[in-house]
């Protein structure tokens, strides 16, 4: 984030975003870095905000693949412009918005990455497996071990972000229903089903290991055997660290790549999410309904599943069909 102060208008934006559009901080943040950014750009243009053209916010675009930026990032920033000349537009502080009729970056259509069944199951798998072949059970680890499998179950299930993990509090997940209740960005509501190794993972977790899980130490070092009191750390939350802890998006990013780690592919939560939406339109679910378990607010986000099923899809038929394959 550079140093300089955000500019007032830079400030109205992001004000009208938290307040009217209701994004999270993050979400915030990143459009601030972002706009930030290509103002940098256009001081050295003798420019600014409300003076850019068309053919800056192109140049930014390049030299930003120039510096070996990726598309998927350039794209965010491209969003990121589009949304804020959209309301100095609007709000009559410009009269053309420079980011018309600029094409979005080709690597934008990257096909995000999913993991294949065999190795989803090998990394759903991974702390149960790693926990048997562990030195010493003891019962935090076993705990842990519990928890970390409900948690991936989850990711896989319903399709989760990281945050919405982190967030997600144990009111939120009514499992004798089968469904959870997830607040995702822009503090938006939206209701994921789960199947049943999700629930017997989730079920298995809340009876035995959380609890465990919530019980701290209250005398580390205490003078006597009898000094020491365990006391019950209450968290609203629905995953927790060891003594009842807030459980860091940090941590759950090292859980995923060290349980993905059997499945032979270095895997993240957002690739387990993919998975999820991939697997689902691979079966032949309709985008609809996996829009809606993604909880994407345009559906255009949601086609690029498409385009990973005909990628399978001409994959399987050059590899069965007589008349696919080489003579």
């Amino acid at each position: 984030m550079p140093s300089n102060p955000t500019p007032p208008l830079l400030s109205d934006f992001l004000d009208y975003l938290r307040i009217e559009k209701g994004l999270a901080k993050l979400s915030i943040s990143a459009y601030s870095t972002d706009i930030l950014q290509f103002s940098e750009f256009l001081e050295k243009r003798k420019r600014s905000l409300l003076t850019a053209r068309r053919t800056d916010v192109r140049e930014f675009l390049q030299q930003l693949f120039s510096h070996q930026v990726d598309g998927r990032s350039v794209g965010r920033k491209l969003s990121a412009l589009r949304h804020l000349y959209r309301y100095l537009l609007l709000d009559k502080r410009i009269e053309h918005d420079p980011t018309l009729d600029i094409e979005s970056p080709r690597q934008w259509k990257v096909l995000p990455k999913a993991l294949a069944r065999d190795e989803i199951e090998s990394t759903l798998a991974a702390p149960l497996t790693l926990l048997a072949a562990a030195t010493r059970d003891t019962k935090n680890a076993v705990a842990l071990a519990s928890r970390d499998r409900a948690m991936l179950e989850l990711l896989y299930a319903g399709a989760l972000r990281v945050s919405e993990m982190a967030n997600a509090g144990l009111e939120d997940l009514k499992l004798e229903s089968g469904y959870m209740l997830v607040r995702g960005k822009g503090d938006k509501e939206r209701i994921v089903p789960l199947g049943k190794p999700a629930q017997d993972a989730l079920s298995e977790y809340l009876t035995n290991s959380r609890p465990a899980l919530a019980q701290t130490v209250a005398n580390r070092k205490p003078a006597t055997k009898a000094a020491s009191t365990v006391s019950t750390r209450q968290s609203p939350l629905l995953f927790i660290a060891s003594g009842g802890r807030r459980l860091t998006r940090q941590r759950i990013w090292q859980m995923v790549g060290t349980a993905s780690q059997a499945s032979g592919r270095h895997a993240s939560p957002h690739m387990l999410r993919h998975s999820c939406a991939t697997h689902m339109v691979e079966n032949g679910a309709d985008l609809r309904t996996v829009q809606t378990i993604l909880g994407h607010a345009d559906i255009s986000t949601t086609q690029v599943y498409t385009h990973m099923a005909l990628d399978r899809l001409r994959t399987v038929y050059q590899k069965h069909h007589p008349r696919a394959k080489a003579r």
